[in-house]
């Protein structure tokens, strides 16, 4: 077996760890998603679930709440526009802010994942954290091992039947 760099350089290489144990989670929880029966990827609920609880939103103001940049933000709006998810308008106190709201089927796939994903998703990464203490790289090495041994999806109940 080849030896794991990443994890041997320490604090040097701690943000390439971090993105891979993000990397993982994030497919992680497309599964569990997917097993649920949304057909939205991970990476889109937090603009959702940011509308859903702070209302509508200027792109900014969006960007801001999900901790992303403008650019990113637009590209993400724009794919949920596309979708059917959100919709936007001009600003009425200026009209080259867009304002992002929920459209009805939004606040439906939202409804939805409050009540069936993101309890699910929860859950998993909890037992995927439960018992972790110690040193930060102790820490990320138990929740490498931890997925490689046992994915999200695969945390849930003995077979998935919860869901």
């Amino acid at each position: 077996m080849v030896e794991d760099i990443v994890r041997s350089f320490g604090y040097l290489t701690l943000g390439t760890r971090m993105r891979r144990i993000g990397e993982r989670l994030q497919a992680d929880a497309q599964k569990i998603i997917d097993s649920c029966g949304q057909t939205i990827q991970g990476s889109q609920y937090p603009f959702l679930a940011s509308i859903d609880r702070l209302g509508p939103l200027t792109i900014g103001e969006l960007a801001e709440a999900v901790g992303i940049t403008q650019p990113g933000t637009t590209r993400a709006v724009n794919q949920l526009v596309q979708l059917g998810l959100v919709e936007t308008r001009p600003s009425p106190e200026d009209q080259r802010r867009r304002i992002v709201a929920l459209s009805t089927q939004g606040q439906e796939i939202v409804d939805a994942a409050r009540r069936d994903v993101w309890p699910s998703i929860r859950e998993a990464v909890a037992d995927l954290c439960d018992g972790l203490e110690g040193p930060l790289l102790e820490q990320l090495t138990a929740m490498e091992n931890g997925l490689a041994t046992t994915p999200l999806d695969r945390r849930l109940g003995k077979d998935g039947a919860d869901r």
